[in-house]
């Protein structure tokens, strides 16, 4: 069993405002004098979000609809689950037979027609600032995600790591500014964890050494510098100061580069350094450590085309470890790391976004590997006793049409599609909300973002209506959605 990261609470890193050593890892320790105190009992210790970044077709998943006409219909048929009248599609055969621990949320609705609007809201719970639109240019993020208003929420609790993110940042034509601290600052951005596919090997951030160094190499060299900075100060009268010794040190690298303006964030540094040579953190990422069973059970798939197609989902970047990719956050959870998401494409053109041959990419690009992967967490994390305490959210920003378009395909459709969850105390086989007969907008118990970011708060023990300030000092409730009590036991 991997030791928790909070037993290292002392190493957690707060680097400069440079942003030197990466997303989420900038000015944690100054932040901890913000704490605030959550009061309400928590009914898990971690989250698990998995984002699946384009829109699946909710119709061609959980959400069958065999008796509506064929342009919508479509081709897959249904199969029966280990839920008891819980049908879902045929080529989901791994996620059928997990189906009694899983709930269907099929009412979850918005009015984002776009990917970086709709992504916005599902991420946050609130509509984007600038209204339904695609991004072209970056632009700040106001609200934050999930994650890292849980962080800011948790700062009393000196969590080493309390929200990490991966495999990437998302984007459509620029990152989709709803993936960290919004107007909490950056701060409360989410440790970033980045992976090589070609190594089968994930990392945290900048958390390497540079050049090619040893950690003990690094740690040696901060030694010597302290060393050569405590004896400087009695040298000041000969000209030589801090400033010349870091650069005689290592006048290119600027590794140890502390001049006068950074001389103030010396003690960031210092606790940059215990992150940076964190045996937990690189165990959690370590998939070495895992029997190949277990990677086995994940997947792990080669970019190869099929049936000579080698475009869109086929050659999508980091495809063969989108298995592996949940195997991490099963580390991360083990390791006590409460929140982490997972997204699960990079980028437009190439993800769930299947407005051409809808069936094809389905079936032979999109499906597989998560039936395998999301059905293997879910089984995973239920044998290690973590599920009951780990709630897995599964979700795309908004589902696809109901009738099938010219091209095969299926277009944007956020008036009402499926998100699962499981563990976390929900009750499994269950399913919450009903569409229409055609899937096209809900029937019963219509379920909003705000709704769905609402619970996951109230899980983890934060009153929703907890009030968060933006820089201006404005005060905002971090969700106005109602929690989906009904879906658990307690």
């Amino acid at each position: 069993m991997i030791e928790t990261l909070s037993q290292t609470r002392r190493q957690l890193l707060r680097a400069s405002a440079s942003g030197g050593l990466g997303l989420s890892l900038s000015g944690l320790w100054q932040a901890q004098a913000l704490a605030e105190t959550n009061k309400s009992a928590a009914k898990i210790r971690a989250c698990v979000v998995v984002f699946y970044y384009g829109g699946p077709s909710h119709v061609d998943t959980y959400d069958l609809k065999p008796n509506a006409p064929a342009d919508v219909r479509g081709e897959f048929q249904p199969i029966a689950s280990s839920a008891p009248g819980v049908m879902v599609s045929e080529h989901l055969p791994q996620m059928a037979k997990v189906m009694h621990k899983v709930a269907v949320v099929r009412s979850v609705n918005h009015q984002n027609r776009l990917h970086d609007s709709a992504s916005t809201e599902m991420l946050t719970g609130r509509q984007s600032p600038q209204g339904d639109r695609e991004e072209f240019a970056p632009i700040p993020q106001f609200y934050p995600c999930v994650g890292s208003t849980c962080s800011y929420l948790w700062q009393a609790r000196g969590l080493d790591v309390p929200h990490a993110a991966l495999p990437f940042l998302f984007h459509n034509v620029v990152d989709v500014p709803c993936q960290g601290g919004g107007f909490l600052g950056s701060a409360f951005d989410p440790l970033q964890i980045s992976v090589d596919v070609e190594k089968r090997a994930y990392r945290a951030g900048s958390l390497t050494p540079p050049d090619g160094r040893t950690f003990a190499s690094v740690d040696d060299r901060r030694r010597l510098l302290s060393v050569l900075e405590s004896r400087s100060r009695t040298r000041q009268s000969s000209g030589v100061g801090i400033e010349d010794v870091t650069n005689i040190l290592d006048p290119k690298s600027g590794d140890f580069g502390y001049g006068t303006a950074e001389r103030r964030w010396r003690l960031f540094y210092d606790k940059a350094y215990s992150l940076l040579g964190s045996e937990t953190l690189r165990r959690a990422l370590d998939l070495s450590a895992e029997s190949q069973a277990t990677r086995d059970r994940y997947g792990y798939k080669p970019a190869e085309a099929v049936n000579g197609d080698s475009s869109q989902s086929a050659m999508a970047e980091g495809r063969p470890m989108r298995g592996q990719n949940l195997l991490i956050a099963r580390r991360l959870v083990e390791a006590g790391v409460p929140f982490v998401n997972v997204f699960d494409f990079r980028q437009q053109g190439q993800n769930w976004d299947a407005h051409a041959n809808n069936f094809f990419h389905h079936k032979n690009y999109l499906l597989p590997q998560t039936d395998q992967s999301l059905s293997a967490l879910i089984e995973d994390l239920d044998q290690r006793g973590l599920l009951d305490s780990t709630l897995v959210v599964a979700m795309g920003e908004f589902g696809r049409t109901p009738r099938i378009n010219a091209n095969a395909g299926r277009d944007h459709w956020p008036d009402c599609y499926s998100v699962l969850l499981a563990g976390g105390g929900v009750k499994g086989g269950s399913v919450y909300g009903s569409s229409d007969r055609l899937g096209m907008y809900p029937e019963t118990n219509p379920v909003s973002p705000a709704d769905l970011t609402a619970t996951i708060f109230w899980r983890f023990g934060i009153d929703p209506m907890t009030e968060i300030h933006d820089t201006t000092g404005r005060p905002h409730r971090i969700s106005d959605g109602r929690p989906i009590r009904e879906l658990f036991g307690a």
